[in-house]
């Protein structure tokens, strides 16, 4: 890119592409200060979804890319495990250990006994996924990615038959904007900047559906501050309204849904005063957001990843989605739904993961159970071998993963030896064997696509690394050397792979992609909207998805949308249902490690409704403690009007060291597979709450 002027100083700015775990893939402008300093960051103001807006982190990237305690220099531990006393080594020797240990561990126990371990601390798509490369080209335990998004995007596909939808640029256009099981402001901020034009532009209303009052609330002119879990019994009763009102486009449903006829009859039963005892909403305001969907055609649903947090959430991003249908909003620009963007790049993964190599009777090991895993939970292991070697790049599972004492326990195994390959000393980075010092996304050539939006984009180096740091893709190749893996990948650089998969993919070459920064993805209206047909082979919109045939364990599921309750209910123990929502400042726990981050969050804190507090004889300020079934921990209570009674929040991810007992959020989180594949309930847990006087 070249450089701008800018008050008579010439001001070096270079294209990039936001690696987080956010739907937005933002497009940035980068400032490089010298070959290895950056400034300031910028959101790219030609990117038409991007539109110039990046959050406040990621703007303050310098504070943490030139952060001094990035880690330099491979680490072998001396001590006891989590002790803090490291050797320091060389590159050579680290590597040398790690596959001299992953080589042993093999021998002794068959290759499945190696769990190669990561997610989404890059969405970069070569620095992330080439780990599955070295995984299947040496036969090692593979990963079932279900963490994230597993539940919402199985309940999407469940309508829709495909994962894409309307244009989210389209929002613009509507007259009303529904965000509903997402917080924006926090986690995506750029699903505000069009929302807010259609409300300056048009007069739009903006409506959010979430269980308490957050920083996107705040700025709705309708929330919807219903119970946890209980998103689908709005649904049905939404639904009703508009059949009952005369709001369905009959036209449309006849044309491209399977059985209107059914489902009107199914939801006859679903009206507002049964779905106001369940989710605590009034019957009032249920029927006003329906009458609002049913008066303005161009609405839109913004479907978020809250819907993942739920035990019961595919069936309630499912419900969600129905809605569109019934109205018939697709039919118009502006109206429709959107989830996630997925099913529109046509990627030619095989060079990036080593799908060519793939052994499809390689055990597959649920990343959301990594406790029972680790732990030996027969369940997870089948007849194969306990996991005595890992590998994890791109995530911290000491302190993001879900059943946190089973975690920590595995994670103390003396028979596991654990590398980790991390930017900072992590929690988990804290207890493995070998710690491997990495590089940023500024350091490294990597490629993107946006799942929140319909661009791929090229993030090309922007100053060279910090010394001693190398990326994923170099260690991945670095061990497969010594490990004797063989795959054409573990000879070529990261801008070779890029080339070379976007060759495959149909989508140009990397010279292009770096001079024009990204490639616009977006189907056309008729596409995007299913006005051609749905994604299912009969072309219909399923309002009776086959969900038998996805769920092995054949569970109960309702055949049309309803109220399911297989989730976490309150109860005379545990009386409170508890949401752990992402917090503004943090990003999983990327960012808590900046300054400016851990000043504006502050400290971990339990959200109390003021009747709740006032029950439990607990004040702004004091100690609370929460638990389980799984354990407990204390927590300093923020009495908090913005929830309904008998919810609490817990905004996160904190470090487990940031809690007053050294034990994290997570501590309470369920690590059970629900249906109908599989996920991790993040805001789905029933807990007690009570009064704890000891001092911090």
């Amino acid at each position: 890119m070249a450089a701008l002027e800018s008050t008579g100083t010439t001001l070096d700015f270079r294209p990039s592409a936001c690696p987080h775990d956010c739907p937005s893939t933002c497009a940035l402008e980068v400032e490089r200060l010298d070959g290895r300093r950056i400034g300031r960051i910028r959101g790219a103001a030609d990117n038409s979804y991007t539109a110039g807006v990046i959050c406040a982190k990621v703007a303050r990237y310098a504070e943490r890319h030139h952060h001094p305690d990035r880690l330099t220099r491979p680490l072998r531990r001396k001590g006891a495990k989590g002790a803090g006393e490291w050797q320091t080594i060389s590159w050579d020797a680290a590597l040398d250990e790690v596959a001299e240990n992953f080589r042993a561990l093999a021998a002794k126990y068959g290759s499945e006994t190696i769990w190669p371990y990561f997610y989404a601390g890059t969405m970069g798509l070569v620095q992330r996924d080439g780990i599955n490369r070295l995984r299947h080209a040496m036969r090692y335990s593979g990963q079932y990615s279900t963490i994230c998004t597993t539940l919402a995007w199985t309940g999407w596909i469940a309508g829709t038959g495909a994962l894409m939808g309307a244009d989210p640029r389209e929002m613009a256009n509507s007259d009303v904007v529904v965000i509903w099981g997402t917080n924006p402001v926090n986690t995506q901020i750029n699903v505000m900047t069009h929302a807010v034009k259609a409300r300056k532009n048009r007069a739009a209303k903006i409506v959010v559906v979430d269980p308490y009052r957050n920083g996107t609330a705040l700025q709705a002119d309708m929330h919807l501050c219903l119970r946890p879990g209980t998103d689908g019994a709005l649904a049905c009763a939404v639904m009703h309204v508009l059949f009952r009102d005369g709001y369905a486009d009959r036209d449309y449903l006849k044309q491209y849904t399977d059985v209107p006829d059914e489902l009107e009859a199914h939801l006859r039963t679903r009206d507002p005063a049964w779905a106001a005892a369940i989710t605590g909403l009034d019957e009032a305001e249920i029927t006003a957001f329906a009458h609002l969907l049913g008066q303005n055609k161009r609405s839109y649903l913004r479907l978020g990843y809250g819907f993942s947090r739920s035990r019961n959430g595919s069936i309630n991003m499912h419900a969600a989605a129905s809605i569109a249908a019934v109205t018939g909003s697709w039919r118009y620009k502006g109206g429709g739904a959107f989830h996630n963007n997925g099913a529109i790049f046509h990627w030619d993964r095989s060079l990036i993961d080593g799908l060519d190599v793939r052994d499809p009777s390689i055990r597959v090991l649920d990343q959301s159970r990594i406790g029972p895993v680790l732990t030996g939970d027969p369940q997870d292991l089948g007849d194969g071998p306990p996991v005595t070697g890992m590998l994890i790049q791109s995530t911290n599972p000491m302190t993001v993963a879900p059943d946190l004492a089973k975690v920590h326990a595995g994670f103390a195994r003396d028979d596991l030896f654990v590398c980790v390959h991390e930017q900072f000393m992590t929690e988990t980075a804290a207890v493995a064997d070998i710690v491997l010092p990495a590089t940023t996304f500024l350091e490294h050539d990597d490629v993107y696509q946006a799942g929140g939006q319909s661009h791929i984009l090229m993030g090309a180096k922007v100053v060279e690394p910090l010394e001693g740091t190398r990326s994923n893709h170099e260690v991945i190749c670095g061990l497969a050397e010594r490990l004797g893996a063989r795959h054409p990948g573990f000879s070529m650089s990261a801008r070779e792979i890029v080339d070379a998969t976007l060759k495959s993919s149909g989508w140009g070459d990397i010279e292009t992609l770096e001079a024009d920064r990204w490639i616009d993805c977006a189907p056309d209206f008729r596409a995007a909207h299913f006005l051609d047909g749905f994604g299912h082979p009969d072309g219909k919109f399923r309002f009776a998805p086959d969900w038998q045939r996805l769920d092995r364990q054949k569970r109960d599921i309702p055949r049309l949308p309803d109220h399911w309750t297989a989730i976490d209910e309150a109860t005379e123990r545990c009386p409170f249902r508890m949401v752990t929502a992402p917090s503004r400042n943090y990003l999983n726990t990327s960012f808590t490690e900046t300054p400016t981050s851990i000043k504006r969050e502050g400290r971990p804190s339990l959200m109390l409704h003021p009747d709740d507090a006032a029950r439990l004889g607990l004040a702004d300020g004091a100690i609370a403690r929460i638990g389980n079934g799984r354990g407990s921990l204390r927590i300093h209570v923020e009495i908090f009007d913005g929830v309904q009674p008998g919810v609490v929040v817990v905004e996160s991810v904190w470090p487990n060291g940031a809690f007053i007992d050294g034990m994290g959020i997570n501590l309470l989180t369920g690590a059970d597979s629900p249906a109908p594949v599989g996920g991790a309930a993040f805001h789905d847990t029933a807990i007690w709450v009570e009064a704890d006087d000891r001092s911090a």
